[in-house]
């Protein structure tokens, strides 16, 4: 694949060009969008929302990939898109979803030199490692509840295997980075990434940039405890 971008969430007008700008230029001239949005009953209106965001951008063309709760992603849907943008929502659900298809969708991005952008659950995901939500570890409250997912422990499943890092989303407004650091303190050489709404990270052959309003927060893993750095747009991860 040509480029992976990680978005934490969040629907700011005046940040969308940071975040959605630099995939849509990886993808080429006006790009064909295949746009996966796992469908709970709205699914044609949550593609909606993506598609005027990625058309505001830049011109494109956004094409629903809708995956119903509870199947799987074919790959063939993707189709010959130029590009792969997967959406948010049920963080757990969309990893039940895409995981099983990873070795699929990985074939195709590299197939086609396409690039990946995640939102939220998508950016998620994108893990090898993925973390999908959870609020408790052993019991002990490590986050707000509101934000757990509908799952009770911290809890880490198959991704895509696209990024080597762990990634948490809706950071400062969900307040998920002691989840993220719970997930990682016990991992020898763990790496993670929480980030802030309305900010991404543009992972490319250059190296891995940060952009947007918020705060990217990287979270080194020892074995025994884990280190965490903030990073502001224009910060490069080392």
């Amino acid at each position: 694949m040509s480029s992976v971008h990680l978005i934490g969430g969040g629907w700011g007008p005046s940040a969308a060009a940071a975040l959605y700008g630099p995939f849509l230029e990886a993808a080429g001239a006006a790009p064909t969008v295949a746009t996966v949005v796992l469908d709970e009953g709205d699914g044609a209106e949550q593609f909606g929302r993506w598609a005027g965001v990625l058309r505001r951008t830049a011109p494109c063309d956004p094409v629903p990939v809708l995956v119903r709760l509870g199947s799987r992603l074919e790959p063939t849907a993707l189709g010959d898109a130029d590009a792969l943008l997967v959406c948010g929502g049920l963080t757990p659900a969309y990893a039940d979803a895409l995981a099983p298809a990873a070795a699929g969708v990985r074939d195709w991005l590299a197939a086609g030199d396409r690039p990946y952008a995640g939102f939220s659950a998508g950016a998620a995901v994108a893990s090898g490692r993925a973390l999908v939500g959870g609020w408790r570890s052993s019991g002990v409250p490590v986050c707000p509840e509101d934000s757990a997912e509908d799952l009770d422990e911290v809890t880490v499943v198959a991704g895509l295997g696209l990024v080597p890092w762990t990634v948490d989303v809706h950071c400062a407004q969900w307040g998920t980075l002691p989840r993220l650091v719970t997930a990682l303190a016990g991992v020898a050489d763990g790496q993670g990434l929480a980030l802030d709404e309305d900010t991404a990270v543009h992972l490319t052959g250059d190296g891995a940039r940060v952009a947007g309003h918020g705060t990217a927060w990287r979270v080194r893993g020892d074995g025994a405890g884990a280190t965490v750095t903030a990073l502001r747009a224009g910060a490069r991860l080392a």
